[in-house]
């Protein structure tokens, strides 16, 4: 700090003051003081800044890995394991991959109107609107003592037969295909129904970790989702849309192999089970779910999810094939396509992290509420991209498009991760698989009046493969409609994530014996978590 010579100087003057009673000290005590101060600044400036700046960026990258750590100790490694696959490589890669594949598929290959292809699309959910047939299979009917592992056995042959009969049978016939494409919306159904019910009873018996379960299965969907976008554009060009079908066996094979790994605990009774016991617990199931459904703190949430759905008609196919035409759109190439809907991804997984750091412990009705206003305002942004406003602001149609993407992604995911919670907490124990199907039944069948809805109104407006003069309109109107959904926010409850909502003995029989459960414990708690 001090050069050597000035230290050896001022030293001896010191001990000689400290020697002479009637000399002051202050000049001691001030250099002291000003030597102290000095290196405690350049040890501030140098040491502690750039250890905090390494103990940070540190921290930042071990977090998530101390997260997932957490939540393989506190439930079980096997069932982390069945989120990432399913949500993440099943639903969100091959969701994104099929979303776009199958567009150019419709487009170039079978040559339809975006009006027919949004219909087919509605199709797409009929094994979605199943869900609570596939609940009750995997709650009462087991294989050889097994109620999970075989249905994920079930999905994963179900996906592999069907992209492989779509890429290798040459051109279909609009009915074999579409039946094809249902059968790998299937495969993600079936799989996603049985990872579902552990959800529903972790989050049911430990409500703390509720918003971090959806919160694992929102990052696995986003990180999956941006890895199909961003990849799609480059195999349907190198490859076409048809066969690059034929990828979408790869996840499905996976749930296979999912199937023999997890654990479930062999329940040896239902080997030989009778065949009147089976009858008894579907029967009991049944009347459970229906008990449930009639609480108005189940059903008035349950129908603002399928009006908040249902009510946003889709226009997407309209606005794909705007997109991609060569004359009256801005005709994006097939990678610049894909890029544009993986960055998409990127944008969803910032909603998930907002939403897990400051947005998890907040009332239901406000959140959704404000969500649920951004949603409708941010659709603005689709109908300044057609009409072209940008252009005239002076922004790139590219630049507008990623714009208007990452706006939707993160205000869309905001919007839908307070439902998913919500209808973990709405489940009963006992059929919370079940239910929680039931649940994403009604979900389904919003999307599916979604997408029919919007096309019938492309139709109505005439909407083509080469006329898009009204495709503003169609816009409008979805716009106008999603804003519409907060007239029937009260159907939302004023609760907290944490707060019990329905009463934790709707399956007590009249003897006083729970429904048995048994067959629903898929994975095991630790047993010093509070329950």
């Amino acid at each position: 700090m001090f050069p050597s010579s000035e230290m050896q100087d001022l030293n001896p003057k010191h001990l000689e003051e400290e020697l002479d009673e009637d000399q002051p000290q202050k000049p001691l005590t001030k250099t002291d003081n000003q030597t102290q101060k000095q290196d405690d600044q350049n040890h501030s400036q140098k040491c502690p800044k750039t250890s905090n700046i390494i103990n940070l960026l540190f921290s930042f990258i071990l977090q998530p890995f101390q997260w997932l750590q957490m939540l393989s100790t506190t439930l079980n490694p096997t069932f982390v394991l069945g989120v990432v696959l399913v949500y993440g490589l099943s639903q969100g890669f091959s969701g994104a991959f099929f979303k776009v594949v199958s567009d150019y598929y419709w487009k170039d290959v079978q040559k339809v109107q975006p009006s027919e292809v949004q219909l087919f699309i509605g199709l797409y959910y009929i094994p979605w609107v199943m869900k609570p047939i596939w609940g009750l299979l995997t709650d009462v009917f087991p294989v050889k003592g097994y109620r999970r592992r075989p249905y994920f056995v079930l999905a994963g042959i179900v996906g592999v037969v069907s992209a492989v009969s779509v890429a290798v049978g040459g051109r279909l016939a609009v009915v074999a295909a579409l039946s094809c494409l249902i059968g790998i919306t299937a495969a993600v159904a079936i799989a996603d129904v049985t990872i579902d019910a552990c959800i529903a009873r972790n989050s049911i018996e430990i409500r703390s970790l509720a918003s971090d379960m959806q919160s694992l299965c929102g990052f696995c969907s986003s990180f999956g989702a941006l890895l199909g976008y961003s990849t799609s554009g480059f195999f349907v060009h190198h490859l076409g849309a048809q066969v690059a079908l034929g990828l979408l066996a790869i996840p499905p094979a996976t749930l296979i192999l999912l199937g023999f790994v997890i654990y479930e605990p062999r329940n040896t009774d239902d080997i030989h089970v009778e065949t009147k016991k089976p009858r008894e617990k579907l029967r009991e199931a049944v009347n459970g779910m229906y008990k449930t459904i009639q609480f108005p703190q189940v059903w008035k949430p349950s129908l603002y999810m399928y009006l908040s759905l249902a009510l946003s008609i889709s226009t997407h196919e309209g606005q794909f094939y705007w997109y991609t035409d060569p004359k009256a759109g801005p005709a994006f190439s097939q990678e610049l396509v894909g890029m544009v809907y993986a960055i998409g991804a990127m944008a969803s997984i910032i909603g998930v992290i907002i939403y897990h750091k400051t947005l998890k412990d907040y009332p239901f009705r406000p959140l959704i509420f404000f969500a649920q206003l951004l949603y409708g305002v941010s659709g603005m942004l689709d109908l300044i991209f057609i009409l072209r406003w940008n252009l005239a602001l002076g922004i790139p149609d590219y630049f507008f498009v990623v714009l208007e993407e990452c706006v939707s992604r993160i205000i869309s995911r905001i919007r839908w991760m307070p439902m998913m919670v919500l209808s973990s907490q709405l489940c009963p124990l006992g059929i919370e698989g079940t239910f929680f199907a039931l649940l994403m039944c009604i979900d389904s069948l919003g999307a599916l009046t979604s997408k029919w809805g919007g096309g019938m109104i492309l139709h109505l407006l005439h909407v083509t493969r080469t006329d898009f003069k009204n495709l503003w309109l169609t816009v409008l109107i979805r716009n106008i409609l999603r804003i519409s959904t907060l007239a029937v926010i009260f159907l939302v409850p004023n609760a907290n994530p944490s707060e019990v909502l329905i009463p934790p003995d709707v399956l007590i029989k009249p003897n006083g014996e729970d429904v048995d459960d048994d067959s629903l414990q898929l994975v095991p708690l630790n047993e010093k978590m509070e329950v």
